[in-house]
């Protein structure tokens, strides 16, 4: 069976990751997206073992000191990362593994793991940034400001990744459609298609 490939999306608050992940399931339900550990508490409609794994801080730092995390992060005062286990399990059975993560894990992996792929999703620009985060609504000021200085930093990162796409408003199917090509172009690469030679050898 040939192996999945590992592709990593993320970007700053904002930029719509969320909204872009599920266009891409389920537009293309063979994908598989990968479930994030962490230590905050459910919000209403969330479930375990379905939005995330909800664990405590003990049993993530256990699971640090252990090897069991394949990148983790903090944001607030809460740990968020993402369980090794299942994602070489999913990539094992041939998966194309989808990770929504932040920046932070993003270059872990990129330094752990040959062949991953990272994908920035971003805003067109720093006002409609503003404007998405103004518009939640469940944010103090100084959350906002905090937020857009911090997505400053991570997008200076962006030469860090493999790929670029931005997240118009209401474009979200379009992006997904974007990054779904971008999964399809990774497979065509020589490295993987190696077995066509020795049908002509």
């Amino acid at each position: 069976m040939k192996k999945g490939l590992l592709f990593i999306i993320s970007g700053p608050a904002g930029s719509g990751k969320g909204t872009v992940v599920n266009e891409l399931l389920h537009a293309h339900p063979e994908l598989k997206l990968s479930i994030s550990a962490t230590t905050r508490s459910p919000r209403p409609g969330e479930s375990d073992g379905v939005h995330y794994y909800f664990i405590t801080k003990e049993e993530f730092e256990d699971r640090i000191s252990s090897g069991k995390m394949l990148e983790y992060t903090t944001y607030g005062s809460n740990y968020y990362g993402t369980p090794l286990k299942e994602v070489e399990e999913a990539m094992a059975q041939g998966y194309d593994v989808i990770l929504e993560i932040e920046v932070d894990g993003a270059m872990q992996i990129k330094k752990k793991i040959n062949g991953a792929v990272a994908i920035m999703l971003t805003p067109p620009n720093a006002e409609v940034l503003e404007n998405r985060l103004r518009g939640r609504g469940t944010e103090t000021e100084d959350v906002i400001s905090w937020r857009l200085e911090r997505a400053k930093e991570e997008i200076k990162l962006m030469p860090e990744y493999d790929y670029a796409v931005i997240n118009e408003d209401g474009g979200a199917n379009k992006c997904a459609e974007d990054i779904y090509g971008i999964i399809r172009a990774e497979h065509k690469k020589t490295i993987y298609t190696r077995s066509i030679i020795e049908k002509f050898i």
